[in-house]
């Protein structure tokens, strides 16, 4: 039987979101939970609930496997495009990244700002059917 390791969930928890530049108050925000709550979490000093942890790697953008056992997956992701061809992941980021750099630092952060909320709810519709129970 494997124990599960709080203090490195935690950590990695907390590496992400701060990879993501949010705070532990807006990143609680957007998971349904206090800020003292997620600092528990990151801390290590309590356990999650499944619905809790799923919630926390949707926002977060990462599988449960790298939360919970710290390996990350291998596959590469490949976006359909509208013409049919099919674009790496690295190749629409890197896309997205040459519009950015025709816009102003304002509107860079109103799109960081845009992405940060939208993400998890366009990507995964089960999160906002977790996220009300």
């Amino acid at each position: 039987m494997t124990l599960l390791n709080n203090k490195a969930i935690g950590k990695r928890i907390r590496h992400e979101r701060e990879k993501l530049k949010l705070s532990r108050e807006e990143f609680a925000e957007l998971i349904g939970l206090s800020d003292y709550y997620v600092g528990q979490l990151e801390r290590g000093e309590r356990q999650m609930s499944l619905p809790t942890l799923v919630n926390i790697a949707v926002c977060l953008h990462v599988s449960l496997d790298y939360l919970v056992f710290g390996k990350q997956n291998c596959n590469t992701s490949y976006i359909s495009d509208p013409s049919g061809s099919y674009k790496t992941h690295h190749e629409k980021l890197y896309e997205i990244n040459s519009l950015l750099k025709k816009c102003s630092d304002k509107e860079i952060d109103l799109f960081l700002n845009l992405i940060k909320i939208i993400i998890p709810h366009i990507h995964y519709p089960s999160y906002t059917y977790i996220n009300e129970k």
